[in-house]
């Protein structure tokens, strides 16, 4: 919640903190979040592994936080569906099903574009 008695900068601390935070709860609690992370890391090392160029490692570092912004807005959402019904319903279902979608998308592009990195680099060793 906004404190009227804070300034600009101070505004914008407070905010920092509670984005952090939600790192924080998000790399600490949510298995999707340790797993992409995992594969974030195992992508890091092939990079250096293969030396790939400032381009691809853009491309890559974009992929990468594209799947945890999807991860993080699908743990988002599967968590207001929950407060706000916590039983079963199809509707709740239906709306947790497609954002799903999201991290799934995101996933489906991170493994294609490493494909056009890694694939090249691959066929070299063999």
């Amino acid at each position: 919640m906004k404190n009227p008695n804070d300034g600009f900068l101070r505004g914008r601390l407070r905010s920092l903190k509670f984005a952090f935070r939600g790192v924080w709860r998000l790399i600490t609690k949510e298995d999707s979040i340790k797993a992409q992370l995992c594969v974030a890391a195992f992508a890091t090392v092939l990079g250096f592994y293969f030396n790939i160029s400032s381009t691809e490692w853009m491309l890559q570092c974009i992929v990468i936080g594209l799947v945890l912004v999807a991860e993080a807005v699908n743990t988002a959402i599967e968590e207001i569906a929950d407060f706000i019904h916590p039983d079963f319903h199809v509707k709740i279902g239906l709306i947790k099903d497609i954002a799903a979608g999201a991290p799934t998308f995101a996933a489906i592009t991170s493994l294609i574009i490493a494909g056009f990195i890694y694939i090249p680099k691959i066929n070299l060793l063999f």
